[in-house]
């Protein structure tokens, strides 16, 4: 047990960080603030995600989240298609095809909402309404620049010079000015909008965008107003119909707990049984590679057993499952030794105990000799000390005191030859 117990540790404490980062990741997406804001995946103030699971629970409603990469819109009749916190400026320019796109879809029967994220600044001449005429957002897209997918992903698109281009305020009639808010440190306090309608809906609203819709094709009809402008506005086509709103405030989670209006949602949504929340516009989309096949097709617990079979792959190779079966050692075997016990094991060989001491200063002397590191009175002091010794009888002898007798007597020079005592000791 005490042999298997650090690596038994090692595995607890890897057991014990992996739960620790699997927790700190389960918070972090729980909260949701790894999200853009008004994303139906967010739980915090500043998602939608009240929204998308109060519509959930209704009888009859199915609702679903958009993380599909195409610009395409549902098939489905009767749906609703809900784009919350959007880009204006996404708005603004559409190739012909994403415009039939969406035509399409509308006049089919579905309602399109589209809701900007609050606009508290300035987005271009706001002096001038006439600098807004060909830009939902900003009078700096241009026909040849590059524009972004309004409906789906927010991917680059590059118009080619044959590319048939649809600027959606002049098709639809409608644009965007812009009102100042009062700032109050650093945050803006919100406007009263009015309804325009005989719909039960809200009288009045805070309204936390200074965007407004003006120059209004006679199509549209507008539900509320700052003043004389537009902020919510609403157009049949076909079938179907279109909403816009200037701010998204109304469908976050914050709304919804301090400021509810459930009539002017229900309105939002209208009667189709089926909603859509596009999160694709985010950059929340689903990526075809081999984790996506594996969830699509439950293919989880064939990922688990393969793991499991490659750890016991591992541990088979690395520990026998089976003890090893003690082997009898023939007479006269002899274990392996490392190279310091093969060299004792030549020196006892070759050199006899009695022969070491004079085998040992012989060396010595020829190495001080080259080397120079000893004097010639040094040599000479250890040639008598060696030769006194080696008068004795062999009885007498005592290798070990001869050899520190030595060491002392070369050893006490110290400004000739400095180094002369290591070398005796090695």
């Amino acid at each position: 047990m005490k042999r298997h117990f650090p690596v038994i540790l090692l595995l607890g404490c890897a057991a014990a960080f992996t739960f620790g980062v699997v927790q700190l990741f389960e918070l972090r997406f729980e909260t949701g603030d790894v999200y853009p804001p008004y994303s139906s995946l967010r739980s915090d103030p500043l998602g939608t995600m009240a929204l998308y699971e109060s519509l959930e629970k209704l009888p009859g409603l199915t609702v679903r989240r958009d993380y599909s990469v195409s610009d395409q819109l549902p098939d489905e009749p009767d749906t609703t298609y809900l784009q919350l916190g959007g880009d204006a400026g996404d708005w603004s320019w559409f190739s012909g095809d994403t415009f039939r796109e969406i035509d399409r879809f509308v006049r089919n029967g579905g309602r399109l909402v589209i809701t900007f994220f609050p606009q508290t600044g300035p987005f271009g001449d706001y002096g001038n309404p006439e600098a807004n005429t060909n830009s939902v957002a900003s009078p700096a897209l241009k026909p040849n620049a590059d524009k972004t997918s309004p409906v789906k992903t927010g991917v680059k698109a590059h118009a080619t010079d044959n590319e048939e281009e649809v600027w959606l305020n002049k098709r639809w009639g409608f644009r965007t000015y812009f009102q100042r808010l009062i700032q109050t440190g650093d945050a803006y306090e919100p406007v009263q909008v009015v309804n325009q309608t005989p719909l039960s809906l809200p009288r009045t609203l805070n309204w936390h965008s200074g965007m407004v819709f003006i120059g209004l094709d006679p199509a549209w009809r507008t539900i509320y107003a700052r003043g004389a402008d537009a902020v919510v506005i609403e157009r049949k086509f076909g079938r179907g119909s279109v909403v816009m709103a200037t701010d998204s405030y109304f469908a976050s989670n914050e709304a919804l707990e301090r400021d509810r209006h459930a009539d002017l949602l229900t309105w939002m949504v209208g009667a189709n049984r089926q909603v859509v929340f596009d999160e694709a516009h985010f950059g929340i989309v689903e990526s075809s590679g081999v984790a996506m096949l594996m969830r699509k097709y439950h293919l989880q617990g064939l990922a688990a057993g393969l793991m499991l079979l490659a750890g016991l792959f591992v541990w088979k190779n690395s520990t026998s499952l089976v003890p090893p079966h003690a082997v009898d050692q023939p007479p006269g075997y002899v274990h392996g030794k490392e190279a310091a016990s093969g060299f004792v094991n030549l020196l006892r060989r070759n050199i006899a105990p009695r022969d070491l001491l004079a085998t040992c200063f012989n060396e010595w002397k020829k190495s001080a000799t080259l080397t120079g590191k000893a004097s010639a009175a040094k040599l000479h002091q250890a040639e008598a000390v060696f030769q006194a010794e080696n008068s004795r009888p062999a009885r007498d002898r005592n290798l070990v005191r001869a050899y520190q007798t030595l060491c002392s007597t070369v050893g006490t020079q110290t400004a000739e030859s400095p180094t002369v005592k290591p070398e005796l000791k090695s």
